[in-house]
């Protein structure tokens, strides 16, 4: 989506990590941007997963606006 002009927040969780990094290299970008948020999701509580998110918006705003995770 980034590279047709689409703004776009990719969220991982932790137990991705490695992998988002050798993905990111593979595909030409090593500095791709990307949020992570503690693995497993699958079993957490809707209040839980709610809380998640309130802590991953910050970030979701900055690569949104700023197409990066620091403040321009």
């Amino acid at each position: 989506m980034e590279r047709q002009g689409i703004p776009a927040a990719t969220i991982i969780t932790t137990v991705f990590a490695n992998t988002a990094r050798a993905y990111t290299r593979l595909m030409g970008v090593p500095n791709f941007p990307y949020l992570m948020c503690p693995h497993p999701i699958t079993n957490v509580s809707g209040d839980g997963l709610l809380e998640r998110a309130h802590e991953l918006t910050p970030g979701v705003r900055k690569l949104l606006i700023n197409g990066s995770l620091t403040d321009n």
